[in-house]
């Protein structure tokens, strides 16, 4: 597992691409992602010996109701010949360790809970939280590091997008400038 460079971009958008398909782009958590850079310190991917991407993992800044910065986890892609070897489990192993590291007080994700629950990933913190736009509840799933961070929230979880941000800038997990 190695950081996301800036020259992995468009190999990681043609994984993601083969991954996902077109159809990503109307899905809520996608267009929650819309005109939002990812969390540079939280993008890594896995490379092959000749050096191409083979899967990635990429964070983005959210904003709680009560106005907490936390992580959206995804897309994780991985190489189609390479499925259920590991790789997508070693990324989000990696990824999580980071972001607690970082001080990001809790994690969330749109995807199946029987494959991220694994990883601690649970709807049972998510119940009072929505994304703008249409989600199957049941897939709408967090992780807390910090007891509390998701749970007994009410309200919708909204992009972090000052107007300042960059790639290189990192964002301050916790707050959002209270």
């Amino acid at each position: 597992v190695i950081a996301e460079r800036p020259e992995h971009a468009a190999a990681i958008e043609a994984l993601t691409d083969l991954s996902f398909g077109p159809a990503r782009f109307g899905k809520t958590a996608y267009r929650f992602r819309d005109n939002t850079p990812p969390i540079a310190t939280l993008g890594f991917v896995i490379e092959d010996h000749d050096g191409a991407v083979v899967s990635s993992l990429r964070f983005w800044p959210a904003i709680l109701p009560d106005g907490s910065v936390v992580a959206l986890l995804g897309p994780i892609s991985v190489a189609p010949s390479l499925r259920g070897l590991g790789y997508g489990s070693r990324l989000i192993h990696h990824g999580l360790m980071r972001a607690r590291s970082l001080g990001y007080p809790a994690v969330f994700l749109v995807g199946d809970a029987s494959y991220y629950n694994q990883f601690g990933f649970t709807a049972n913190v998510m119940h009072g939280l929505r994304l703008p736009g249409p989600v199957d509840r049941k897939r709408l799933l967090g992780l807390e590091f910090t007891p509390g961070t998701l749970d007994h929230q009410a309200g919708t979880i909204q992009p972090y997008r000052p107007t300042s941000i960059s790639q290189g800038q990192h964002i301050t997990p916790g707050s959002a400038g209270r």
